[in-house]
């Protein structure tokens, strides 16, 4: 039977928890304002985030999600985003992983698409 596994998504700004694991940034961008000390990363994934053309035509849009669901599972089927997909992939057979965004609202970014993808059997 296979271990389900632990991936949660909080903000990049929330201060770190125990129960983290490892801190993974999956923003393409560096989170305005923050340190890389304040950050308490233990890697920045900027690789799996979406491309910038995705990400300004979604700008957060509630409405668009669905889409940008979509648009960005079909980029990450692309051999540019293979290996930090894979890579992200192997983080979460180690244990617990947070992806961590500056989205205020981290039910509908890249982080929360992301999360289910590494979380489906």
């Amino acid at each position: 039977m296979q271990r389900s596994r632990q991936v949660q998504v909080r903000r990049v700004y929330d201060p770190p928890e125990e129960a983290d694991g490892s801190r993974v940034l999956v923003d393409r961008i560096w989170p305005r304002g923050l340190t890389k000390g304040a950050a308490a990363l233990d890697e920045w994934c900027k690789d799996v985030a979406p491309s910038t053309e995705l990400r300004k035509w979604y700008g957060h849009d509630p409405a668009r999600f669905e889409e940008f669901t979509r648009r960005y599972r079909a980029e990450l089927s692309d051999t540019a985003h293979a290996t930090p997909l894979q890579h992200l992939k192997d983080l979460t057979r180690d244990g617990a992983v947070t992806l961590l965004t500056a989205t205020k609202d981290r039910d509908i970014s890249a982080a929360a698409v992301l999360q289910k993808l590494l979380t489906r059997s």
